[in-house]
């Protein structure tokens, strides 16, 4: 299986989870996206879903010599998330990483106050949160979102993606009420791979995509 782009994967997303919804699963429902690629997916849950879109903005926390390689996450002041055996792996301590988190941190508030526009964060207690990235690969920016939006009092959460290693959402499954994944390729690589069209989304576009789905 592989998507278009992200609103076909939306799309083909928000099949599934309407099913669940006319099922009577998702009483009361909420979609957060994690931006910024996650928005566009977000976008035509919410529309199908007829449910307020919002963020759940998370930062990876790279390695001092190779941002991309991930050994950790944070969501909105929530404690850094770590993955503390590629911390063993590379001989790096928390305190290492210190002026990372700093300048991630910095960067998630950034977004947050220019996603947001000065709008409130939507009030999640007793609701059905779901959640929505455009991939799943090591699963560590959606465990912190999850967690996050759990210490909120959500009636339930549901973790919702297109494509996914097989590995991060079995064990994503400790941190959601349920995760729904439409493909699970054994041969998973990277998310990019499963779309024909991932160019990265800007954050205006992620402002529009909020404010007119």
């Amino acid at each position: 299986m592989r998507f278009r782009d992200r609103a076909q994967a939306g799309r083909k997303l928000a099949e599934r989870l309407r099913a669940r919804s006319e099922a009577g699963a998702l009483p009361d429902p909420v979609v957060l996206a994690l931006p910024r690629g996650g928005v566009a997916v977000a976008r035509e849950v919410a529309r199908t879903l007829d449910a307020p879109l919002d963020v759940v903005v998370v930062r990876k926390i790279g390695a001092p010599f190779q941002e991309e390689y991930g050994l950790g996450a944070i969501a909105g002041d929530n404690p850094p998330l770590f993955d503390k055996a590629a911390l063993h792996d590379l001989g790096l301590t928390e305190d290492d990483l210190a002026p990372v988190v700093e300048r991630e941190r910095a960067e998630l508030r950034r977004r947050t106050r220019r996603y947001r526009h000065g709008r409130p964060a939507p009030d999640l207690r007793g609701r059905t949160v779901i959640v929505v990235d455009d991939g799943l690969a090591t699963g560590s920016t959606a465990r912190a979102a999850l967690r996050h939006v759990r210490s909120q009092g959500p009636a339930r959460t549901v973790l919702a993606v297109p494509v996914g290693a097989p590995d991060a959402v079995e064990a994503l499954g400790e941190e959601a009420d349920e995760v729904l994944c439409l493909h699970q390729p054994s041969s998973f690589t990277a998310v990019g791979v499963w779309y024909d069209d991932f160019e990265q989304l800007t954050d205006d576009e992620v402002v529009r995509a909020l404010t007119y789905h």
